[in-house]
């Protein structure tokens, strides 16, 4: 549905995007994640047509979005991260307004369906400006849905929001993303991970990873282990000593408990340590009262990636 080849885009002298390349799938809900500054907001400005890149192409079912604005546009529904609402309007106001504005044929017809999807039929008469910030996300929300469109692009749709209204906002997303192809765009990765089938991870206007949450996941923790272990007499110093000895360690962390030892150990991908993790502890006298990969959160594996990254360039 949505193509993004080869797009790069300049501020002056400051080149913000390098190169982006990626796609979107017809029903798919795709996560756009990445941290404060790394060009998320101006991709999403571009895909929606309100910035032209400096050099690539956007193309919305096959068709170049620069040579034909207009079919994006009746396609798509976007809800920025400061909601575009009137609050001086009622709901249902405001709502039919932006109905007329998109051209739709039916407008109080339409109106109704999207405040019964978005759950404001029952304040659809207040005023914008008396609402909480958990309702006016609705009503942004459902001015994006207005007009039926094939595309959602939501850029931080729960920023502000209390945990009960994150997950109003959530299952709305979720309901949406059945019928509609959805881009979000969100700092809270829990979130993500309940709501996405895909994620794009960039920073510093570069794209580092473009895979399936779960893949992605897997990726990260390829070759971290957790072994609790009791040693009886056995100097701490010296485990250490032994662990650093095994083949395909890169780094560990030893943390003494009441009655037993944590270690996290992080070897190399290729090498499956778990044999020698366990002649490890029972060479030493010890006795293993658990030992597994470790599994890594969605948000744990986006702070290891992007925090090897700048590693790397530092």
């Amino acid at each position: 549905m949505l193509q993004v080849k080869d797009l790069n885009l300049f501020y002056g002298k400051s080149q913000v995007l390098y190169d982006l390349n990626f796609h979107l799938n017809p029903g798919e809900i795709l996560g756009f994640l990445g941290p404060n500054g790394a060009g998320k907001s101006s991709t999403m400005r571009i895909l929606t047509g309100y910035l032209v890149p400096s050099s690539g192409q956007v193309f919305f079912d096959g068709q170049n979005i620069q040579k034909t604005p207009m079919l994006l546009r009746k396609n798509l529904g976007y809800l920025p991260e400061t909601a575009p609402i009137y609050p001086e309007l009622k709901v249902i106001e405001y709502l039919q307004w932006v109905a007329r504005i998109k051209g739709c044929d039916h407008v109080n017809k339409d109106v109704q369906e999207v405040m019964e999807k978005c759950g404001l039929a029952a304040v659809q008469n207040k005023l914008i400006a008396h609402l909480s910030k958990g309702y006016r996300q609705r009503v942004g929300l459902a001015q994006a849905i207005l007009g039926d469109p094939k595309l959602l692009i939501l850029d931080e749709p729960t920023v502000g929001l209390d945990p009960g209204q994150i997950r109003e906002i959530r299952e709305l997303i979720r309901q949406l993303g059945k019928e509609r192809t959805v881009l979000l765009s969100t700092h809270i990765l829990p979130e993500v991970e309940l709501i996405c089938d895909r994620v794009i991870i960039i920073n510093k206007g570069r794209i580092l990873a473009d895979d399936s949450i779960a893949h992605l996941v897997q990726k990260a923790g390829a070759g971290r282990y957790l072994v609790r272990a009791f040693f009886p007499a056995t100097n701490h110093d010296l485990v250490k000593e032994k662990l650093a000895t095994i083949k395909g360690v890169q780094e560990f962390d030893v943390e003494d408990l009441k009655n037993e030892v944590l270690i996290h150990v992080q070897a190399e991908p290729e090498y499956d340590i778990r044999a020698d993790l366990s002649d490890f502890v029972y060479g030493l006298g010890g006795k293993i009262l658990e030992l597994r990969p470790m599994d890594l959160s969605l948000e744990q594996a986006f702070v290891n990636l992007v925090y090897k990254e700048e590693v790397k360039e530092a």
